[in-house]
């Protein structure tokens, strides 16, 4: 395997580069023989967040539930995700969550806020944007 990492010219004892460093450069070639990132996912999965990569004997049905490390079941009826906001509307959305617990909503949230103004948005009032 390590061997199959190694870059072409290693094996062919040729050298790449113009004779006595001068002249044009030969025409390009395979680099190397296999793409040490072609299984980024797995790699990232198992040694970035430290989890093991399921086989495709392994994988769960759609909508099963997977188990924490910890040992117990993960809900599945909400994603964790990550968006990009401008930041005045984040101050904007921190100060409605802030003016609702000071009312009583003491688990007011930003995203239960963002979830309530989801479902009270009506598509067909929405003007054509100019582009």
């Amino acid at each position: 395997m390590k061997e199959d990492k190694l870059m072409a010219h290693d094996r062919t004892g040729e050298d790449p580069r113009p004779a006595g460093g001068v002249g044009r450069a030969p025409p390009p070639r395979l680099a190397l023989l296999v793409d040490p990132l072609s299984d980024a996912d797995a790699i990232l999965t198992e040694e970035y967040y430290g989890r093991r990569v399921r086989g495709p004997s392994e994988s769960d049905g759609a909508g099963a539930r997977r188990r924490a490390p910890s040992g117990q079941l993960k809900p599945t009826h909400y994603k964790v995700i990550c968006i990009s906001m401008y930041t005045r509307d984040i101050e904007e959305l921190e100060a409605k969550v802030a003016e609702l617990k000071r009312r009583g909503w003491t688990k007011a949230s930003k995203s239960q806020l963002i979830r309530l103004a989801l479902s009270q948005i009506d598509l067909d009032k929405l003007t054509t944007p100019r582009q």
